[in-house]
């Protein structure tokens, strides 16, 4: 009997897995094609939209999105130089090690625009049978 809850155990991640990446594959292919954003570029500019005075340390945003120290720094690098200004970086005054990173007025918007989009393929993606009938039936099988 353990073999196969540990069997259905696997299976029902595996399901999970899918749906996440199918989702996320969606996402990221929309956002590129209508609003030039990676979802985690997205991800940043809505974690910054959410944060005191629109504004964060690198170290802070880089733990949020999930990327490495590098890879955000490049990440914003890529921001700044495609010349949108959706994104202000500065040294911090109190300690000169630390970097912020704040929303500018035209990252709002472009993140304005591209939460629109987000919702739509979110809805798009949850009301498709083949997604929804696999959620019931993991949901279904965490009942008591």
């Amino acid at each position: 009997m353990e073999l196969n809850q540990n069997k259905q155990l696997i299976t029902n991640w595996l399901s999970l897995s899918h749906i996440q990446m199918k989702i996320t594959n969606e996402l990221e292919g929309i956002l590129q094609e209508n609003h030039q954003l990676s979802l985690k570029e997205f991800y940043v500019l809505l974690f910054l939209s959410e944060a005191p005075e629109k504004k964060l340390k690198l170290q802070q945003l880089q733990s949020m999105v999930g990327l490495s120290q590098s890879a955000m720094s490049r990440l914003v690098s890529r921001f700044e130089a495609k010349g949108c200004g959706t994104l202000k970086r500065y040294i911090c005054v109190d300690d000169r090690r630390a970097i912020f990173t704040s929303l500018t007025p035209e990252g709002e918007e472009k993140l304005k625009k591209a939460t629109v989009t987000f919702h739509d393929t979110l809805e798009k993606a949850f009301s498709q049978d083949m997604i929804r009938e696999e959620l019931y039936r993991l949901l279904d099988q965490l009942k008591p």
